[in-house]
């Protein structure tokens, strides 16, 4: 008869404060190099705000051609999202951008980080970015879904 030793999981205190929505925990393991822009993991509590795959259109359904445009908009229409859940960006936990060209995308860091910023100030949450061939609107450049954690 054989035995298999099943794998062993340890609970690691936090050192720091416990997490909370209105004071989100930065987790970035010791040694790894500090990100730019964005954080390896964010822990929080509370109540849970989540978005669908936000794309930059305006009220009347316009899309804009241009792709830091879109961008604006759809972080525009994240805001909005998050305050009918009664979110702010400060809560954000995570992002998740899908674009359909990541040249493009690379190509405008310097003014995505400026357009983010002037959004969402310098808070920045676990994020994710993915190229994808196409997105449902055709003509969308960028769809991003978010996360956020509101206090109780």
């Amino acid at each position: 008869m054989s035995t298999t030793k099943t794998p062993t999981l340890a609970v690691l205190p936090i050192a720091k404060a416990e997490p909370s929505a209105a004071n989100p925990q930065v987790l970035q393991p010791s040694g790894w190099p500090a990100p730019k822009g964005y954080a390896n993991g964010i822990a929080a509590d509370g109540r849970l705000v989540v978005t669908g795959g936000v794309i930059g259109w305006d009220q009347q359904g316009h899309l804009p051609a241009d792709f830091v445009a879109q961008v604006r908009q759809a972080l525009d229409n994240i805001s909005a999202i998050l305050a009918e859940g009664g979110a702010r960006p400060e809560h954000l936990v995570r992002l998740t951008w899908y674009v359909v060209d990541m040249e493009e995308y690379l190509a405008n860091l310097k003014t995505l980080g400026g357009v983010y910023r002037e959004r969402f100030g310098a808070h920045y949450p676990a994020m994710a970015l993915v190229q994808v061939v196409r997105l449902v609107e055709k003509a969308a450049r960028v769809e991003i879904e978010a996360t956020a954690v509101v206090p109780r």
